[in-house]
């Protein structure tokens, strides 16, 4: 057998059909190679000898003892079997039992006389101490002759790690650690992906070694040893993907798209009515340095709420046109593609209006493309993309039909970049006559492991600077339930604010009407997890809400509503309104999450705000504090104080910090398939390594990748990590990469 395909043999040759087929249908391990991958979560120790008149509760133990007895007992009218066995060492007694299926084996093995090792943790049960369904070793008689070889056997049991593996109902652990039993031997033919000058520079056990100690130790340094070496591997190997991501990136041709002294940008940066900040200054000339080059720039843009990306953005967007080509902004929502427009062309004034009566000679047309749009001016909008009359367009997955053509698009900027599927970005970019520019910018901060996994073909630049003029916000927690009158107290909060000519808005999960109710009756009940009784309830909704506040504690207030299924002229015409300050409170959903600029607002009360994620609440807490008076955000939630969801909010509540939140959010959420969608429910490639914990193993990982690939693109000389390589990257991993 060759030494690649012992690990591709399928496993229903060596395994029987059945237990092929649960492997494969609820475990997703098809051949040898899963199977010795597929790792125990965790060992278990069978205890210390202990004897039997000193055994400690709720722990795990090993005692030599003999059967006194053994009996089978009847129970729900002879439906259940028990077997109870009694053990004795001579100091004390002790009781084992064991139920249904499990009692044939013992039953026929534990004779009254027969002497073994017994493992399990101690219970009480009928004021008698007792081992349910311990694991046990029989003893031969010429073993219990000799007090030496007891000694060795008993040390040799209870000192052995048992592993647990991740299983299924239809397959428990045991059954699964007999069947690796079965392929160990194949371990001998893995395939080393690691240069052999790097493992032996770090010093690391051979592949082979890893996975016999990560699957049979004999101690707790084998787990260990084992587990550094197959963290490596998987986050070099996944390093090199990206680093070969990068490196064909550039060997892609460009565009070099230049900026022009004297043109549009100049002239744009001569009306700022501000300066810069160093972080903004610091990452515009990363981003100006990739333009400046004939290969495709791929760079990623993190920044807090409110750092000022957007500024940034148009920037690059201006040195484009500059250079004669055209710049397109692609926005998850038309709330959020029609504020990016009403921003940017009231920032760039004469500047947007090119060609325009009333328009600078520098300047170009600031367009906006959504599905809503009307007839003529979709047609208008079309037509000044494809002549190049249009130098910027603003607009939603509208952007990405057949029918839109660009005359020289030469930057795509991605905002939200979570909103979109890879698909989507792809699609903008095939629009080019040459692959263009892609700047991705998220305010959703990302941990700089997750940058250099999920994000790893991008180069990363971080905004972590506040412009001048920004304010702090407090955050605070109002348990609705435990304490109603906090809950009152928020509403006065909230009519202060107006009071001192300051906006507030509401959120609530949900929209609200019978058309919804009944959609969501349409598709069925899902139960909840009892975590507290505010699950019991439909989440609040925004016209229940608003409804209430305009009666009630906001009574005489001027209360809006705004959510996704208003139509987009009435969207608009309530968010003009509320930045002009002809409302007090917009009750709102979350399309207001991101981009709403509104330095007026300075409350924000977010009813059911268990029901959101952690990432989510930051975001949503961006939109106050945009001015210069301080910002409150208040957390309003019936969650049970000692909740998980409760733990949740106070952890929103006591930081600023997004960086801090989104490990937060991670931890809780686990980091999934970092390679494929989450939702695509792909097993994930990551079985050892945690995006989270392992900063270090991945830093070192990526470094190394990028010196392999610098030096041997195409992994010539490294046709064991080639293998790896193509068992990580199966078509729509790879798919995934490429449209990345």
């Amino acid at each position: 057998m060759d030494r690649v395909s012992a690990f591709d043999e399928p496993l229903k040759k060596l395994l029987g059909g059945a237990t092929a087929k649960v492997m494969a249908e609820h475990l997703d391990l098809h051949t040898v190679g899963d199977l010795l991958h597929h790792y125990p979560r965790r060992y278990e120790e069978r205890g210390r000898l202990t004897a039997l008149t000193e055994l400690p509760l709720d722990e795990h133990v090993t005692v030599v003892a003999q059967v006194a007895d053994a009996r089978i007992m009847m129970f729900n009218n002879g439906r259940g079997k028990r077997l109870e066995v009694t053990l004795t060492d001579g100091s004390g007694r002790l009781q084992l039992v064991f139920f249904g299926h499990g009692v044939h084996k013992p039953h026929k093995e534990l004779l009254p006389g027969r002497r073994a090792m017994f493992a399990g943790k101690v219970s009480v049960f009928n004021r008698k101490m007792q081992l349910a369904h311990p694991t046990y070793q029989l003893l031969d008689t010429k073993d219990t002759d000799d007090p030496a070889e007891v000694t060795e056997a008993v040390d040799a049991f209870a000192g052995q790690l048992l592993p647990i593996y991740p299983a299924c109902k239809q397959l428990d652990s045991w059954r699964i650690a007999k069947a690796v039993d079965t392929v160990l031997p194949s371990a001998q033919d893995a395939v080393d992906p690691l240069p052999e000058a790097l493992r032996e520079g770090r010093g690391f056990v051979p592949l082979p070694e890893a996975l016999l100690r990560i699957h049979r130790p004999q101690t707790k340094a084998d787990i260990a040893a084992a587990r550094d070496r197959l963290r490596w591997d998987e986050a070099f190997v996944l390093q090199v993907a990206l680093a070969r991501r990068r490196y064909a990136d550039t060997q892609l041709p460009a565009v070099a798209r230049r900026s022009v002294p004297g043109g549009l940008l100049d002239a744009f940066d001569a009306k700022l009515p501000f300066t810069l900040t160093e972080g903004q200054q610091k990452v515009t000339g990363e981003i100006f340095g990739d333009l400046a080059t004939e290969h495709p720039m791929h760079r990623l843009l993190q920044g807090e709420v409110g750092s000022g990306k957007t500024m940034v953005a148009l920037r690059a967007m201006l040195t484009v046109v500059d250079a004669g080509g055209q710049a397109a902004m692609l926005a998850p929502t038309e709330v959020l593609a029609q504020q990016h427009h009403r921003s940017i062309t009231e920032m760039m004034g004469e500047l947007a209006e090119g060609g325009m009566l009333g328009g600078s000679d520098l300047g170009t047309k600031v367009v906006l493309l959504t599905g809503s749009m009307g007839t003529a001016a979709r047609r208008q909008a079309l037509l000044d993309l494809v002549t190049g009359e249009a130098g910027i367009v603003i607009g939603t997955h509208a952007l990405i039909e057949d029918k839109v053509q660009f005359h020289d698009l030469g930057l795509v900027v991605v905002d939200e970049q979570h909103r979109f599927g890879v698909e989507q970005r792809d699609a903008l970019r095939s629009k080019g006559k040459q692959p263009p520019h892609l700047l991705v910018m998220t305010a959703t901060p990302i941990p700089r492991t997750v940058a250099m996994t999920v994000f790893g073909d991008l180069e990363t630049s971080v905004l972590d600077q506040l412009p001048a003029g920004r304010s702090p916000i407090a955050s605070h927690v109002v348990p609705a339930k435990d304490k109603p009158h906090f809950l009152s107290r928020a509403w006065e909060r909230v009519r202060e604010e107006v009071e001192n000519g300051h906006q507030a808005y509401v959120v609530c999960p949900r929209i609200g009407d019978d058309a919804e109710e009944a959609g969501k009756k349409g598709k069925g009940k899902k139960k909840a997890a009892p975590e507290d009784d505010a699950e019991k309830r439909p989440p609040l909704a925004v016209l229940d809400i608003a409804d209430q506040l305009a009666k009630g504690p906001l009574s005489g207030l001027r209360v809006e509503v705004l959510h996704g299924r208003m139509q987009p002229d009435d969207k608009d015409d309530v968010m003009r309104r509320f930045a002009a300050g002809e409302a007090d409170v917009l009750v709102a959903t979350t399309v207001i999450e991101v981009g709403v600029n509104v330095p007026n607002a300075t409350a924000m009360v977010i009813m059911d705000a268990d029901r959101f994620g952690v990432s989510q609440l930051h975001q949503l807490r961006g939109r106050v504090g945009r001015g210069s008076a301080p910002g409150l955000c208040l957390l309003v939630s019936e969650a049970h104080e000692a909740s998980p969801a409760r733990a949740r909010l106070s952890a929103v509540a006591a930081t600023l910090d997004g960086f801090e939140l989104s490990r937060i959010d991670l931890e809780q959420r686990r980091e999934g398939d970092v390679l494929g969608q989450a939702q695509s429910g792909v097993r994930s490639s990551l079985r050892v390594l945690s995006v989270i914990d392992d900063e270090e193993v991945i830093a070192a990982a990526r470094e190394e990748a990028v010196r392999v690939v610098a030096d041997d693109p195409g992994l010539e000389r490294l046709p064991e990590l080639r293998t790896a390589l193509d068992a990580l990257l199966d078509k729509d991993r790879e798919e995934y990469l490429d449209k990345g």
